[in-house]
């Protein structure tokens, strides 16, 4: 016998979600893009770093639970120590730093649903011992699913900047990201173009393998701030594979990034 149950009657609406408290953090700020590889993580590490050398107090937590990118980026090994109930950051570069790159095996995959998931992130926000944080830079996995909407209905972002490559392809994805934001009332800060730009180091030139001024041309669309354009360097990709804060030109770009978050924010 197969029964099949309906009913006419509206559902009962839920309770709006509260606005989560975490103490000792002043503003929580996302990076976030619409897909994958657009080196969403390696801003977001480095953003942190420029928030640090602004004088700001910052922490880094890796949300993107599927592949958590922090670790490496920040040369920690290991798993994250619990004290008093509490997971406790590992401090590199002068910020604190959580990933679940930190609580897993590094060779396995997580295989969860996204409830699981999404129940990460909200306890690596609420049961970490970050202490006094201006600042909490949240890395998010690309796309716009569950633990976007966590993020954005229970911990109430301050905002999120959107990362997107200068391509077409990469561009579609990062105006669903902003079109996300949106709807769920997070205000996006801006829109940063990475990769935009190649120079030789042999002869000087410099060529657009994936465009010239997509992501600004799109951001202006949009109605949202550009932020600033990274430029594809080795010295970028040597800095990530060496857990080291960019230096030199990227720095400077980064620095820029900072102090529009730091004002918009109201750091």
């Amino acid at each position: 016998a197969r029964i099949i149950l309906t009913a006419d009657r509206a559902a009962t609406p839920t309770a709006a979600p509260k606005a989560s408290t975490v103490p000792g953090i002043r503003k929580l700020v996302a990076v976030a893009s619409g897909k994958g590889g657009v080196g969403k993580s390696t801003v977001a590490a480095n953003l942190a770093f420029a928030l640090a050398r602004a004088g700001q107090t910052v922490g880094l937590l890796d949300a993107d639970i599927y592949g958590p990118s922090v670790p490496t980026l920040l040369g920690i090994e290991g798993r994250a120590r619990v004290e008093n109930d509490k997971l406790q950051p590992e401090v590199r570069h002068g910020i604190k730093a959580l990933s679940m790159g930190m609580m897993t095996d590094p060779n396995k995959a997580i295989v969860w649903r996204g409830p699981m998931a999404s129940s990460a992130l909200v306890q690596m926000v609420e049961q970490c011992d970050w202490g006094a944080l201006d600042v909490l830079v949240i890395d998010l996995p690309p796309g716009t699913g569950d633990v976007q909407l966590t993020l954005a209905l229970i911990l109430k972002p301050d905002g999120a900047l959107i990362v997107s490559t200068p391509q077409d392809l990469a561009l579609i994805d990062a105006r669903r990201a902003v079109a996300m934001f949106g709807e769920v009332n997070v205000r996006v800060l801006g829109v940063v173009e990475n990769m935009a730009g190649y120079c030789c180091p042999n002869c000087g030139h410099v060529s657009d393998p994936f465009g010239h001024g997509g992501a600004e041309k799109e951001a202006e669309a949009m109605g949202v701030p550009f932020l600033g354009r990274i430029p594809l360097q080795m010295a970028v990709r040597t800095a990530s594979e060496t857990a080291q804060p960019v230096s030199g030109e990227p720095a400077a770009i980064f620095d820029e990034i900072a102090r529009g978050v730091i004002v918009t924010v109201g750091l």
